[in-house]
């Protein structure tokens, strides 16, 4: 189904809506927040297309405890988060898997972490013990989750690390504790998920749990919290993951905040609710994108669409403002990337998609095989597509779809890749990455 404005009209919004540029001054071969510095998933410069254990790694490092979360890198360092079992399980069975596997145990007690990587050698230069996570703070989360799922943000000499629905901390680059908050409790489905941004010195995210979903800006200076936001939804299932988005409309930032069944912007300073859209979905993940002067995102669980909203509306904007819509092939999981006019996209099980961002017209649909839960990055001319088996298809950017190589870690992955001046870190389930020249 697609609806339709004016391409006049269309024009006049490009020139007032645009992604806001990043928000703080980074050297070269930084990489500063989830899907890199301005939040975009486009890197700078280009990087190797093809690499195996024999090519093109410079180095493999294993890391203590588990993760999902992103690379994150400044100064020469990669700064990342872990959950590290506070002691080893008993081997004890914990439930039987799907198709009769046995999984192990899982331990109770975990050092929420963060990990400082030397980016030259692959070195694991410090353990940050930021926060515990026991039985007060029930464990329990989704197969495809981890217990450090949420990316950090670098700004200037600070670090800000998330673990959801467990807390927040600000930390030095060096690993001093600055303050943490863990106050913000809610009951959690599947565990944390979605990454913070940093916007006007205010920290927001979502608090998406089983009950009373809301967004929250905490102060970057101090912790303490700015604004809370409730959205106001009856939705079947409450939980979601995603991470906001900040565009600029009409000289003003706003914050775009998909959720279950609505989607919001916000006033980045107050909390103010800007406008509102309302639709059927739950779970959502991806990170709206801008492009062509509309905000465009998916709507998650069960059937995944993707809305393009004119976001210069104010109130409800159900029915007045949704320009077009897809809804074959939408991703669940990856975040959507814009560039030059274009949407690209993969589905959880492997539909690649390009679409035209001004009119929501399919330029291709073509498979790549597999399930995928990261999210693509764009570098160079190059798309790079990982899957959760570690395998890597790099696709040409343009409208004509054109497989350029493919390469296979063949371990386990569900993070998304960082870039650092031609470098690719990446991150699986046994080890840190580095692919170079």
């Amino acid at each position: 189904m697609h609806h339709r404005i004016p391409l006049i009209a269309l024009c006049f919004i490009s020139a007032i809506c645009h992604f806001q540029p990043k928000i703080w001054a980074d050297e070269e071969g930084d990489w500063l927040q989830f899907l890199g510095n301005d939040g975009r998933g486009v890197a700078m410069g280009t990087a190797p297309v093809s690499w195996s254990h024999d090519e093109n790694v410079k180095w493999r490092t294993e890391l203590p405890g588990r993760g999902w979360s992103s690379p994150v890198i400044a100064g020469g360092r990669i700064y990342l988060t872990a959950a590290v079992p506070i002691e080893p399980v008993d081997g004890e069975l914990d439930r039987d898997g799907a198709d009769g596997e046995t999984i192990e145990k899982e331990p109770r007690e975990f050092d929420l972490c963060m990990l400082i990587v030397d980016l030259g050698t692959g070195r694991l230069l410090k353990h940050v013990s930021v926060m515990p996570q026991n039985d007060e703070r029930p464990s329990r989360m989704h197969g495809k989750n981890s217990h450090a799922s949420p990316t950090p943000i670098i700004d200037g000499e600070r670090i800000f690390v998330h673990f959801g629905y467990q807390g927040t901390a600000c930390l030095t680059l060096d690993g001093k504790l600055l303050w943490i908050n863990r106050d913000l409790y809610f009951p959690p489905t599947h565990g944390n998920g979605g990454s913070p941004i940093l916007v006007g010195g205010k920290l927001i995210f979502t608090c998406d749990g089983g009950t009373e979903p809301k967004v929250i800006a905490i102060d970057a200076a101090t912790g303490e919290v700015a604004w809370q936001v409730d959205r106001e939804v009856e939705a079947r299932k409450t939980f979601s993951f995603c991470t906001p988005s900040v565009i600029k409309v009409q000289n003003r930032d706003l914050v775009v905040v998909p959720g279950s069944d609505v989607v919001h912007a916000l006033d980045p300073a107050t909390g103010e609710v800007v406008w509102y859209l309302r639709y059927t979905g739950y779970s959502v993940v991806p990170k709206p994108v801008s492009v062509a002067g509309l905000v465009v995102f998916s709507t998650g669980f069960d059937q995944a669409a993707m809305l393009a909203i004119d976001p210069t509306g104010s109130g409800d904007v159900t029915d007045t403002k949704l320009v077009w819509e897809i809804d074959r092939n939408i991703p669940k999981t990856p975040s959507l990337i814009a560039h030059q006019g274009l949407i690209y996209t993969i589905s959880d099980d492997g539909i690649a998609l390009c679409i035209d961002g001004a009119s929501g017209d399919l330029h291709y649909r073509e498979r790549i095989g597999g399930n995928f839960s990261s999210s693509p990055i764009i570098a160079g001319n190059n798309i790079y597509f990982t899957s959760e088996t570690g395998k890597t298809t790099v696709v040409r950017t343009g409208v004509d779809f054109e497989v350029v190589a493919e390469s296979d870690l063949e371990e386990r992955t569900l993070s998304t890749m960082a870039f650092s001046d031609g470098a690719i870190i990446l991150r699986t389930d046994e080890a840190l990455y580095c692919v170079s020249p």
